[in-house]
């Protein structure tokens, strides 16, 4: 029986030995970097004529983050390799004969996905923001200003648990590019579409990535069903169901 620490020191020694997957994180941080401070700088440059046709306040916060939606293709591609590669080579046998404990094998995977998706989503927020707010100038704002932090925060969270959330979905898929062929169009295709159907968009709203939008937020909507925090906890439960799903599927599912 392997110990929780050696499975971690082996996901570690796993994910860092594919070029791959550090590729895709860095990818995550210059991508959400660049589109953001591109935003900041196009916005600086243009604010008047912004700021007439604008219907609600201005959010120095949100600009910064508006590559954030190329960052999210980056890290969710993140987790799916990570998982979906032991697939795909098949070593994915090797590792659960070395820990028969399915359940503590994904754990440790998540717990060394999570960790290291962190470390890299808080860099890139808090960068991305600083970036972001340099550009713009006078028309930026400061992290200590009511609800700043707060979203700063929101970003780094809310891409931590997707990447989480769609390790998840490739467990339970058992393929990354299934994977891939869902979260995709999930994120980029059905979630917007469903959002401004209607009929449909109130469950819509409780979708993943809506909810990470919320995270995101300075200034809190009247016309928004539900602020940062619900949004932060509709998160976290896709991502520990995502979780608990491919823990159950592998521990009754072949390899």
């Amino acid at each position: 029986m392997a110990s929780f620490p050696a499975v971690l020191q082996s996901e570690w020694t796993k994910i860092r030995s594919v070029r791959s997957t550090v590729w895709t994180l860095l990818l995550t941080f210059v991508i959400t970097l660049l589109v953001g401070g591109l935003a900041s700088l196009i916005t600086k440059l243009n604010f008047n004529e912004f700021n007439e046709k604008a219907t609600s306040t201005f959010d120095a916060t949100g600009t910064a983050f508006s590559g954030i939606l190329l960052g999210e293709l980056a890290i969710i591609v993140f987790g799916v390799l990570a998982i979906g590669n032991e697939y795909s080579s098949g070593m994915i046998r090797v590792s659960l004969a070395a820990v028969p404990q399915r359940g503590t094998l994904l754990v440790g995977k998540a717990a060394v996905l999570g960790a290291l998706a962190l470390v890299v989503s808080v860099a890139t927020a808090f960068v991305t923001f600083f970036v972001g707010q340099a550009l713009l100038g006078d028309h930026s704002t400061t992290i200590g200003s009511p609800g700043v932090l707060r979203a700063v925060c929101g970003a780094a969270l809310y891409l931590t648990m997707l990447c989480l959330f769609s390790a998840g979905v490739t467990t339970m898929l058992h393929n990354q590019t299934l994977a891939l062929g869902v979260l995709v169009p999930f994120f980029f295709l059905l979630s917007p579409i469903l959002s401004i159907v209607p009929w449909v968009r109130t469950g819509a709203h409780y979708f993943p990535d809506y909810a990470g939008s919320r995270m995101l937020l300075v200034y809190e909507q009247h016309d928004q069903p539900y602020g940062p925090w619900t949004g932060f906890f509709i998160c976290l439960a896709w991502t520990a169901a995502a979780i608990l799903g491919g823990i159950l599927v592998l521990k009754k599912r072949d390899a």
